[in-house]
């Protein structure tokens, strides 16, 4: 498959990293030499140019491009060099917007018509899932699929858990309401087989189904934490504008913003919505205070700076507040975020550059997700008639080392899945691979007549 990505920025560049991986023919467009520089350790072309040049899109080879990509910093600049793309001859385009208008079904479609397949909005991404981290205040990370049919919880393990120290083939068997998917321990990542283990502070991921949720709460020790009702966020920008507008109406939600001209704006945004809006510096620890800080279950930190955000969150839970969720662009303070048990961490241009890389599985994919704080992903499959994975038990299949199935839904009803699980053509299956071997799953779903 050829991939043409203009921006060699943070979603460019995530996506060019991913895209390497998986040894695809990519050539990343951009007229920074400095940007472009970042990227020599990834196996894809670069092109130093303008992403509007028709000789530079033609250069990169867009008229055989399968998907062409605009993921620069200018919105205007993604929605041009995608209609230049299709009408030079790529058979889909990405681009990365900012503008919330654009996302109603009569935009997209209208986009369409224009050459713009689909529309990417980091910071609607992002507050999806910083509100499914404010659902649960003992939850890491919270992902539905399909609707709600199965959940996705990624939960810390503390000492009070009671599944620790026991191999997971006495846990998580065929009659058990959850199944164990991916673990991180230290900086590995696990896909865990029968005789693996959880053990005190990894961080371990569970399928399971809404109405085993508290059941798994009751098991992982964490009954005692508070449900999130009071919520402190600080920075007012896009992300937070979406959050406070999509939490549920139980949570009383308080944006503190540091400039007093985007408060106004804030005002004017959330008219109509209850979320009040503080002028203030969210590391003030007297205002924070004075705003009712030790009632707050939450707080979360959207400023553009990953350090900021991060002392936020510690000095938040120094005061009490059990929930801390950070907004960390640099993927360098990832890990140290993590190290330092911030939390729920949101990087929006990962999750962005995850959505655009499932377009590019030929197979039947509705969602893909890279658990960013583990190596690994996972993704929705829908099996096709005839596919080799309808063919046989799903312990006879051959699937690759570390790559698991952790459950599948049918006709809409969530089932988790066992080796003597038959999956059948329709069934959307959520299976867990470490990162590079997206391709080597798909085929596995793919439509194909041969016996």
């Amino acid at each position: 498959m050829k991939i043409v990505i203009a921006g060699a920025g943070a979603v460019g560049t995530h996506l060019a990293r991913l895209l390497s991986g998986e040894r695809q023919d990519c050539v990343l467009i951009d007229e920074s030499d400095d940007r472009l520089a970042a990227v020599a350790e990834y196996d894809v072309m670069t092109l130093q140019a303008s992403p509007t040049s028709i000789q530079a899109l033609k250069d990169a080879g867009v008229q055989s491009a399968d998907l062409f990509v605009g993921v620069t910093t200018e919105e205007s600049v993604n929605i041009d060099c995608c209609i230049l793309a299709h009408a030079l001859g790529a058979k889909k385009t990405v681009a990365r917007i900012d503008n919330y208008e654009y996302l109603s079904q009569q935009n997209q479609d209208l986009f369409r018509t224009l050459g713009v397949d689909a529309l990417v909005y980091p910071e609607v991404l992002a507050a999806i899932d910083i509100v499914n981290g404010l659902k649960m205040s003992w939850v890491r990370q919270r992902w539905d699929v399909h609707d709600g049919a199965l959940v996705l919880l990624g939960i810390k393990m503390r000492q009070q858990a009671e599944i620790l120290n026991q191999p997971l083939k006495d846990l998580c068997g065929p009659d058990d309401p959850y199944h164990v998917v991916a673990i991180k321990r230290g900086d590995e990542t696990i896909i865990p087989g029968g005789l693996d283990v959880l053990q005190v502070n990894d961080l371990a991921y569970f399928m399971t189904t809404k109405d085993y949720i508290p059941y798994i709460r009751k098991i992982v020790g964490k009954e005692h934490y508070t449900d999130v009702q009071n919520v402190i966020i600080m920075g007012g920008g896009k992300s937070a504008v979406r959050a406070a507008l999509t939490t549920p109406d139980y949570m009383h939600v308080k944006i503190v913003e540091i400039d007093a001209a985007r408060c106004e704006r804030l005002n004017q945004l959330l008219e109509d919505n209850p979320a009040m809006v503080i002028h203030g510096d969210g590391r003030d620890m007297a205002l924070l205070q004075e705003e009712g800080i030790r009632n707050t279950q939450a707080f979360v930190a959207l400023t553009d700076n990953a350090e900021t955000n991060i002392l936020a969150c510690l000095s938040a839970k120094k005061m009490g507040v059990r929930k801390t969720i950070a907004m960390v662009e640099n993927l360098d303070y990832v890990s140290m975020a993590e190290s330092l048990d911030i939390g729920t961490i949101i990087n929006k241009k990962t999750i962005a550059a995850s959505r655009i890389f499932q377009m590019m599985l030929n197979a039947d994919v509705h969602n893909l997700r890279s658990l960013m704080l583990v190596d690994a992903d996972v993704v929705e499959f829908v099996a096709a008639e005839g596919s080799r994975v309808t063919r046989h038990v799903v312990k006879d299949l051959g699937l690759p080392f570390g790559v698991t199935i952790g459950g599948m839904v049918r006709d809409g009803v969530g089932m988790l899945v066992n080796g003597n699980s038959q999956i059948q053509a329709g069934d959307t299956v959520m299976v867990f691979c470490h990162e590079q071997k997206l391709k080597s799953i798909e085929k596995f779903f793919k439509k194909s007549t041969l016996f």
